[in-house]
């Protein structure tokens, strides 16, 4: 958990394994531990635990967009995306409506829109992989990520890493984070690439 989501070096890991008490490991737990909003410790206490084992989005807490020049936005406002392959786990149309449902919350707050196309190159790929938390939760953030948000350390954002399981999709709106978020990313910033590829449904690794 710590590598893949904290840039926990391996070599540090392998050390971690041997002794518990290892300071890279430790600073690297409270640094977790303040990002989710924890009590921070240093320990992998009873409530660290039960929030890694929570399913979560599969982008790192800790990067940087280190391609994009400056903050990162598209050239353009209208976007195109195809879905590449479907989930054998959901009907077609429900997956079609989920997509169309996550990008909404995105169009409804900016001035981007969004167009599917069905063969080609589009500026949002999206492929299916492993099936794990709502389909609508986790595309709305991996649409996030395209759009050029990180992760939000706010726990009722929907950019935060942990998805909530107890989201009440039927009346969803962003939080006033998100928004401010992709409101600011889309005043005055860098544009970016072309291409973005959305794995929506790719399974998180909880090892820690």
């Amino acid at each position: 958990y710590l590598e893949n989501y904290y840039n926990l070096a391996k070599d540090a890991k392998q050390f971690a394994r041997r002794k518990d008490s290892s300071p890279v490991v430790k600073n690297k737990i409270q640094e977790m531990q303040k990002f989710l909003g924890l009590k921070v410790t240093g320990k992998l206490d009873s409530d660290t635990l039960q929030v890694m084992h929570k399913p979560r989005c599969g982008v790192p807490d800790i990067r940087e967009f280190r391609t994009f020049p400056g903050m990162p936005k598209w050239r353009k406002t209208h976007l195109t995306y195809r879905i590449v392959n479907y989930t054998l786990d959901l009907p077609r149309d429900a997956v079609d409506s989920a997509i169309e449902k996550a990008l909404k919350v995105w169009e409804e707050v900016t001035p981007l829109t969004f167009s599917r196309i069905y063969e080609g190159e589009a500026d949002i790929m999206i492929t299916f992989a492993v099936r794990r938390t709502n389909l609508f939760l986790v595309a709305a953030q991996e649409f996030g990520h395209s759009l050029g948000l990180e992760h939000s350390k706010n726990p009722e954002a929907l950019m935060y890493p942990v998805y909530n399981s107890s989201t009440d999709l039927a009346r969803f709106r962003l939080s006033q984070d998100d928004v401010t978020g992709i409101q600011s990313l889309y005043v005055s910033s860098e544009p970016f690439g072309s291409v973005w590829e959305v794995y929506a449904l790719t399974e998180a690794s909880h090892s820690s």
